[in-house]
């Protein structure tokens, strides 16, 4: 189930997913692309503009996961870290702050929005299931027709590199799959968004991701597999994501593999059928 996005305009249609193809170019005009399709929505709430810039170096691309606070500097726990490269020991010290231990940032990588949550799956995991006890949870996922569409833990056991829950860390692509608005990490208060967390990756509180364009929210703990259309060509894809909680949006958000450089959250390109479903 290796997804990648359209063909490369060298090659022809293929209704095989595997078959599909992208290069460094197509990946940086794909992130581009969707990066500048939300600022008409989301450009004055999260100030995204510079995200159309291209990240460090002239050729292209850097794998590391860096913060993303623009307009948000005085107020976001990673504000000071505006465009430095993530780290892990950071959402470990943010995370003892919280209540339930877990903590979410705003970032890109390779000129794409991503929000990466830090969850204590491994401290957790072997505990009974008990709200304010977060963890990932491993789930059966339903398309927008509420057709059964797989389960997670099938499908890391064919593709284990795509999400290792005892990282603690789970990364996704920053675009809500209503109107590919950026959703965020508590970018406000309310229920929703409380420090807490019940089980079953339902909408009744606590620690959601919310899009503050159409209130459509994801929760960050629930992994599943969920299917959507390529809006470019309209092809079906699969792939592995976290869960749509509530509001107008019909499924969840893609899960981007991370890879650990020592400290330094950076990800993996190997994933990417879901890239071009906000053009």
């Amino acid at each position: 189930m290796r997804l990648r996005p359209a063909p490369s305009e060298e090659g022809s249609a293929s209704n095989a997913l595997g078959d599909m193809k992208i290069n460094r170019r197509q990946f940086m005009r794909y992130g581009f692309n969707t990066a500048g399709g939300v600022l008409a929505a989301s450009l004055g709430a999260l100030g995204f503009a510079s995200i159309l810039l291209p990240p460090s170096g002239s050729t292209g691309g850097d794998s590391a996961v860096k913060f993303w606070a623009k307009g948000r500097e005085d107020e976001a726990w990673y504000g000071a870290m505006h465009l430095q490269p993530m780290t892990k020991s950071s959402f470990e010290t943010e995370a003892a702050k919280s209540n339930v231990g877990m903590a979410g940032a705003q970032g890109v990588w390779n000129g794409l929005p991503v929000i990466v949550n830090y969850v204590p799956h491994a401290e957790n995991s072997g505990k009974p299931v008990a709200d304010n006890s977060p963890r990932f949870q491993e789930m059966p996922g339903y398309d927008i027709a509420k057709n059964y569409v797989g389960h997670a833990t099938e499908f890391l056991l064919s593709n284990p590199e795509v999400f290792d829950p005892n990282n603690n860390l789970v990364m996704s692509f920053g675009r809500c799959t209503h109107l590919c608005c950026i959703p965020g990490w508590q970018l406000v208060s309310n229920s929703f968004t409380d420090d807490n967390w019940t089980p079953g990756g339902g909408d009744d509180g606590g620690t959601k991701m919310f899009c503050i364009c159409h209130s459509s929210r994801f929760d960050p703990t629930a992994i599943e597999v969920n299917r959507n259309a390529n809006r470019s060509n309209g092809q079906m894809f699969e792939y592995l994501g976290i869960r749509r909680a509530g509001g107008p949006a019909p499924v969840g958000l893609p899960i981007i593999p991370i890879i650990m450089n020592g400290d330094t959250i950076e990800a993996s390109t190997e994933y990417t059928g879901w890239l071009t479903y906000c053009d």
